[in-house]
């Protein structure tokens, strides 16, 4: 069945390679000894008991597991999450915290419900004779998407965030990870396209993100250009025409002002 490659559990790392063409999310529950790992240019580290969350698993950089690392891990397609997703604002303010943190720290209480969620979704995964698959392999990925929002809830608080809100910074995400910023890096454009003021845009991001819009495609920019540089197959001149700059002194200048060096030495 289809839902057999939108959602794939797993018990120890390297099953879904992170450059894979397939992008899948990932639900990781550290079981036992630690894992390094470094996502969105900044490190983490997992202990026994951490649950970690990472939608944009290329960004994933030096994973390092201790030799007695277990886990068990859920990937799954974004298509099938959305899905799942029940309707709650909470999803957004969650998912971007989770880009800047996806590591969160589990309670002993929390831990248990957690395997348990792990072990069901196993278990409906493997029932492939059961007449009504699709409907409970939906229904147990809702409910640990649940308990996911639950725990976040717990640990950094309950969410505001309007209708309105949230609708506006998922469309503006979607843009983002579309690939729009390789042309456009001004805010108004993106207000223009949401069919508001520019100061609003930045309003909303702010209250849902704790960060204006302007941030965000910066970030969107600078870890897709970080990425290119790590390539040493294409010359600076290559990746400053991907991103439309003017000039590869004003493409030099945006790598220094964003990542602290001259995009020769970040290269090195």
């Amino acid at each position: 069945m289809e839902y057999q490659k939108d959602i794939i559990v797993a018990d120890k790392l390297g099953i879904v390679r992170t450059d894979s063409e397939e992008e899948y999310l990932a639900h990781l529950l550290c079981l036992g000894g630690t894992c390094r790992y470094r996502f969105n240019e900044r490190d983490f580290e997992l202990h026994t008991g951490d649950l970690s969350i990472v939608r944009k698993r290329k960004m994933l950089e030096k994973i390092q597991p201790s030799d007695d690392f277990q886990c068990k891990i859920i990937y799954a397609a974004p298509g099938f999450i959305e899905l799942c997703t029940p309707q709650s604002n909470y999803g957004m303010k969650g998912s971007l915290a989770l880009f800047l943190n996806p590591v969160m720290h589990l309670t002993p209480e929390q831990q248990i419900v957690c395997r348990r969620d792990f072990e069901l979704l196993e278990l409906r995964i493997k029932d492939t004779e059961h007449r009504f698959y699709r409907e409970t392999l939906i229904n147990a990925m809702q409910a640990a998407i649940l308990d996911f929002f639950d725990f976040h809830a717990r640990i950094y608080g309950e969410s505001d965030i309007s209708t309105q809100s949230a609708s506006i910074m998922s469309r503006f995400l979607k843009m983002l990870e579309a690939g729009a910023y390789r042309e456009h890096r001004e805010v108004t454009y993106y207000a223009d396209c949401l069919c508001v003021t520019s100061k609003y845009l930045s309003e909303v991001s702010k209250k849902v993100s704790g960060y204006a819009a302007n941030y965000w495609i910066n970030r969107y920019t600078i870890l897709d250009i970080s990425r290119l540089l790590r390539d040493k197959s294409l010359s600076f001149v290559q990746i400053s025409d991907m991103f439309g700059f003017s000039s590869p002194a004003y493409f030099s200048r945006y790598v220094q002002q964003n990542l602290g060096v001259k995009p020769s030495d970040y290269r090195e």
